[in-house]
């Protein structure tokens, strides 16, 4: 038999990831020789080793806090990734490392089966890694006005002082992008006027474990719509593998 296709995840702290337990049973289900793992980096600086030592390498996701400094160690990104500014998978290409960008298709895709989706024309975006440049991508491409709140804020972002005296009712959708209330410290969540919301509005929390974080309840017991990271999580996933399947 021959040797097992390997794939995984680049990361830090990966405990928590749902990706090595939907791969595995994908490929348990389409009876595939193949493999998942998790590797865990101190540094990016380590990926060039990672990448000697397992040879049979044919695809990558990454995740927090690689995104964006990953970009460095590529050969080639895609327009998406490029203009994102973030990568969460790699393709390995004839011998090159290719970025992608499968979170922004991922995100819009899960927003558009929501039935809300035609009422969103405003949203606030909380966080500004990797994963909420995908957002704003998304976003901009079905023409939805958004804020970036920001603890630094750059240019055209605001503060999260800011934000405290600003009404949060007007916003129709408001994602939630930083890792605060993962799985251990389910009970953190951002500090916001939630009292300002209003029934009709969509909370966003890209975090999948918990599945319902203290965010996500604050909107709840206000009448919001919620939503979790697990739909996009799962689109981005498959669009993953259709990557990896086509350098085949």
């Amino acid at each position: 038999m021959n040797d097992p296709s390997q794939y995984g995840l680049l990361g830090k702290s990966l405990g928590h990831s749902f990706s090595k337990e939907y791969f595995d049973q994908k490929f348990r289900e389409l009876n595939l020789n193949a493999n998942y793992a998790n590797y865990e980096l101190d540094s990016i600086g380590e990926l060039g080793k990672l990448l000697q030592n397992k040879p049979e390498l044919k695809g990558l996701n990454v995740t927090i806090p690689f995104k964006e400094v990953i970009i460095s160690m590529l050969d080639d990104m895609t327009r998406e990734a490029r203009e994102i500014g973030a990568v969460n998978v790699i393709e390995f290409r004839r011998g090159k490392l290719i970025g992608h960008n499968t979170d922004a298709p991922g995100f819009i895709k899960s927003l558009n089966n929501h039935p809300l989706k035609s009422k969103i024309n405003t949203a606030l975006i909380l966080g500004t890694g990797g994963a909420s440049k995908a957002i704003c991508y998304g976003l901009r491409s079905i023409n939805v006005n958004y804020t970036v709140v920001s603890r630094k804020p750059a240019e055209n972002e605001i503060s999260y002082a800011h934000l405290r005296s600003m009404d949060i009712s007007k916003f129709d959708l408001i994602v939630h992008c930083t890792p605060i209330g993962t799985f251990p410290r389910v009970d953190d969540k951002i500090d916001l006027s939630y009292s300002d919301l209003r029934k009709e509005q969509l909370l966003y929390d890209l975090i999948y474990n918990p599945r319902e974080t203290a965010f996500l309840k604050e909107g709840k017991v206000r009448g919001c719509h919620t939503m979790n990271g697990e739909e996009m999580l799962i689109n981005q996933a498959e669009l993953s593998w259709a990557i990896w399947q086509r350098s085949e």
